[in-house]
């Protein structure tokens, strides 16, 4: 299970709620929302239960982070500046393979949600909300897309993806979030080699320095608490795989 965790704070938007971060999927979501305290509150709690999150404060910079990363899931604000969320959401939706879209509006009315899903948002929620029901909802939209089963065994290794749980030999490993999103993807892999970049960009969010050993470093981590005998190879100039 993770090492680490912990409890979410909220906003006067977020309806009060004890949340204790639920275990994730490995998933990139964008929180594009103008109320900068909001959409880093926001970011913060979902990176909590384990997704690598970007932050975006206005529909330009929306469309320009989606036209180059692939997000799972765009937590999208329908009242953003420069280029409206109806906007955004139009042209999101229209790409084919795109994101998952999640709008949150003030505005919650059945008409304005109708009008949200027409757009082609895949979910509505109104504001103010219960932190916990975002993460449900951002969770789910996840799920959609095809994915790995959520148990995994390679071996006498076994990865609990719906729990976020490792053993290996019946030994319950102790992974960050970090460790355990790469072991997820390697796995998901089926022994195909994973680059470093593929595990820059779905691990972590844009925070991350591409020049940076960070990748190296989470690995060996993770084969250090994988034991013996190793599980991950290194492909010299491609990556890793398992």
């Amino acid at each position: 299970m993770y090492a680490e965790g912990g409890d979410t704070s909220l906003t006067e938007h977020v309806m009060s709620v004890s949340y204790r971060a639920a275990h994730n999927c490995a998933m990139r979501v964008l929180v594009a929302e103008d109320h900068a305290k909001l959409a880093d509150r926001v970011a913060e709690g979902l990176r909590d239960a384990g997704m690598a999150v970007d932050v975006v404060h206005d529909g330009a910079a929306a469309l320009e982070g989606a036209s180059h990363t692939e997000y799972d899931v765009i937590v999208l604000d329908r009242d953003l500046p420069a280029v409206h969320g109806d906007q955004v959401c139009r042209t999101l939706a229209s790409a084919s393979g795109g994101p998952r879209i999640l709008m949150l509006t003030a505005a919650a009315g059945v008409d304005d949600r109708v009008d949200g899903l027409e757009l082609g948002a895949d979910d509505y929620l109104g504001k103010p909300f219960a932190f916990h029901e975002l993460v449900a909802r951002v969770r789910a939209l996840g799920r959609r897309a095809p994915s790995a089963p959520p148990l995994v065994r390679r071996g006498d290794l076994t990865v609990d993806r719906a729990r976020h749980r490792a053993t290996r030999a019946g030994r319950a490993l102790s992974l960050t979030r970090k460790e355990f999103g790469v072991l997820e993807m390697l796995v998901a892999a089926d022994g195909a080699v994973v680059s470093a970049e593929e595990l820059l960009e779905h691990v972590w969010d844009a925070h991350a320095d591409p020049f940076s050993n960070v990748v190296a470093v989470t690995v060996g981590r993770l084969r250090r608490k994988l034991g013996s005998p190793p599980l991950i190879d290194t492909v010299v100039g491609k990556g890793y795989r398992m």
